[in-house]
């Protein structure tokens, strides 16, 4: 049995539930990896210097064994986000220390405790093999999948499931990620497949979506309502695309901070009205790296409230960290939210708390997002609500590539990769809904 069959019965539109059901399970598949040999070889390089294309590896790997409650999932697209960029340069460290910490849980997690780690956080692909007690998805489901694994055998994560000690992010912290042609997941990660987006597309959705959603809309992150003011840094891409789109979508004002008018246009197409070019005002944040600059805060501050009328955002949508973070509290308004998701520029976050508490703010950290924030992320985009940002596509064998401009940060949007799909464009099975969007959905394309 080869990977080809399995695109063949996908490909023809014609395979039933049964017909999947019983096509072979392949020994072994193509999986983009990190591998544990390697963990070392960026020792005394600076991050911004280490080459993801040096270390990322495809390679054929054994098709893992299926436990209860997972499902292996063929994989006809996946994404690049920034954690496989992190993993790729082996920083803040090597992802193997989170394998082994996680096969230490159980004999089934001892699975991942690998000499090599397939990476990758999204997929959408079609169901091939569902383990014991999985009813609610079965052989030749069309899916995608989010990335929140949990166990859920301690209380703490019933009433939001991001806080189950024992919760990981899937192709990050643990293995058989979708960055490969089979990915192995646990049924709860899976949710139905837009029907009119491509495999690309939708394969672009699932961990930016879901993670600008709870960051952005939901009670356990900032809780924007209309007519909030939201600062969105990074605001065409990868993450703030989806942020940008969610502020418009909810009634909010988003102010859209970009580092080119390419990405400035971007915007604009995206229905946003206040931008701000960075590399034309050439903000400066840090006087050096150790002293940050308030006078550019400042600077910054009056910007915003010329475009907005003299507001100060409700809400500042924070990933970039420590470039950022000084700026990011400052400008907030009196009795605003700071809500953080990331640190792509540096963990180590320095600001004047006097802005903070004298003036009654709060930092919110979000992470991910739980499988009903996800869930309904994924219903936007599935109603046309939401759309895609793709902007490029690779086949599996440039995932390196792909996760080498996701570092340079030479892309908009998010850079999909093609698994076992033949060719950009497939997937779709709502060609009317997708007529109706098709502008929206290809803004990123152009």
């Amino acid at each position: 049995m080869t990977v080809q069959e399995i695109v063949s019965a996908v490909s023809s539109g014609e395979a039933g539930s049964r017909d999947v059901a019983s096509l072979p399970l392949p020994e072994d598949y193509r999986a983009v990896v990190v591998r544990e040999e390697d963990a070392g070889m960026f020792d005394g390089v600076e991050g911004r210097d280490r080459d993801p294309t040096k270390s990322l590896h495809l390679q054929q790997v054994p098709t893992p064994e299926l436990g209860p409650g997972e499902a292996l999932v063929a994989v006809m697209a996946s994404s690049i986000n920034y954690n496989t960029v992190w993993s790729s340069i082996f920083e803040p460290l090597p992802t193997f220390g989170f394998l082994k910490r996680y096969a230490r849980t159980s004999p089934l997690a001892a699975r991942h405790d690998l000499p090599y780690h397939v990476l990758g956080s999204d997929l959408s692909g079609v169901v091939l093999r569902t383990g014991p007690g999985v009813n609610a998805w079965q052989p030749g489901d069309e899916v995608v999948a989010h990335c929140l694994s949990v166990e859920l055998e301690s209380p703490d994560g019933h009433n939001d499931t991001m806080l189950d000690p024992e919760q990981r992010i899937w192709g990050f912290e643990t293995n058989f990620g979708g960055l490969a042609e089979i990915a192995l997941v646990k049924s709860n990660q899976l949710m139905p497949k837009p029907d009119h987006l491509t495999w690309e597309e939708a394969a672009c959705l699932g961990l930016v979506n879901s993670t600008a959603y709870r960051q952005l809309v939901s009670a356990n992150g900032a809780g924007m309502k209309q007519g909030d003011t939201v600062l969105i840094w990074g605001a065409s891409g990868g993450l703030g695309s989806y942020a940008t789109q969610l502020a418009l979508n909810g009634g909010a004002r988003p102010v859209c901070v970009v580092s080119s008018p390419e990405k400035a246009d971007i915007c604009r197409r995206m229905g946003a009205e206040l931008i701000i070019d960075r590399s034309r005002e050439d903000y400066r944040f840090w006087s050096d790296e150790h002293t940050q600059n308030p006078r550019e805060f400042k600077r910054f501050g009056k910007h915003i409230r010329e475009l907005t009328g003299g507001e100060d955002p409700d809400i500042v949508f924070e990933h970039p960290g420590r470039e950022t973070f000084g700026a990011s509290v400052y400008v907030t308004r009196k009795g605003g939210t700071i809500v953080t998701c990331a640190s792509t520029s540096g963990y180590q976050h320095t600001y004047d708390n006097r802005y903070l508490w004298m003036s009654l703010k709060r930092i919110v950290g979000s992470h991910f997002a739980n499988y009903r924030e996800a869930w309904e992320a994924n219903r936007l985009a599935a109603r046309g609500r939401i759309h895609p940002t793709l902007s490029r596509v690779y086949p599996l064998q440039d995932a390196p590539q792909a996760a080498l401009d996701v570092r340079n940060n030479v892309h908009q949007g998010k850079l999909g990769v093609l698994a076992l799909a033949p060719g950009e464009g497939l997937g779709v099975r709502d060609e009317a809904k997708r007529s109706r969007h098709l502008e929206a959905i290809n803004r990123f394309r152009s």
